[in-house]
This record gives C-alpha cells, structure tokens and sequence, in this order.
C-alpha cells in the first residue's frame, strides 16, 4: 500500500462527494513494485469517483484538460500515466475546463 494524499479542484471536486482533500492507501498493481500514476487514475475512478466518470478519464489518462501535478509538479514532466507514485506523495488533479 502506498499513502497519497489526492485533491481535486477546478470542479472535479463536485466528483468526488464535493471533498476537495482525501488521505488514501492505495494498492500496487499486482506484479508490479511501484504505484503508477496511470493505475492511480485507475484505483481513484473504481473507488472514490462518485458520479459521471466520462468528465474524469477517457481511455487509460485523464481526459483532456485536466493538469495533473505530483508534489506540485507536472507529471508530463516525469512520465505522465508511468510516473512513480512514492509514499507521502500528494497527487493534484486540476480541471481546467469551466462553464462561463
């Protein structure tokens, strides 16, 4: 089990029970040694999101127009959906699209 802390805003909040903040424990993929972010996105839509989850993933990411940072950093930068999740990490997931 790896502890991630994980925060939604930009809307994506209204996803999740309207929490912006939640301390999980999240397996490891079977087989494998580390948390992937890609199996992150994966846990966090089979066990936390609550309603709509076309507005959250499509296919094996995030769907576009949602940044995504780990420890503040974006994960682009670091592998995207193959980027290593540590214990203590703290996964923010940012909605950029927005009615007006």
């Amino acid at each position: 089990m790896v502890k991630v802390k994980i925060e939604f805003s930009g809307g994506l909040e209204l996803l999740f029970g309207n929490q912006k903040q939640h301390d999980v424990d999240v397996p490891v993929q079977e087989g494998k040694q580390e948390l992937t972010a890609g199996h992150l996105i994966a846990w966090t839509r089979d066990n936390m999101l609550r309603e709509r989850p076309e507005l959250f993933v499509k296919g094996h990411t995030v769907r576009p127009g949602i940044l995504v940072l780990i420890n503040e950093c974006d994960w682009e930068l670091s592998g995207a959906t193959e980027s290593t999740i540590s214990d203590g990490d703290v996964v923010v997931f940012i909605s950029t699209l927005h009615g007006g």
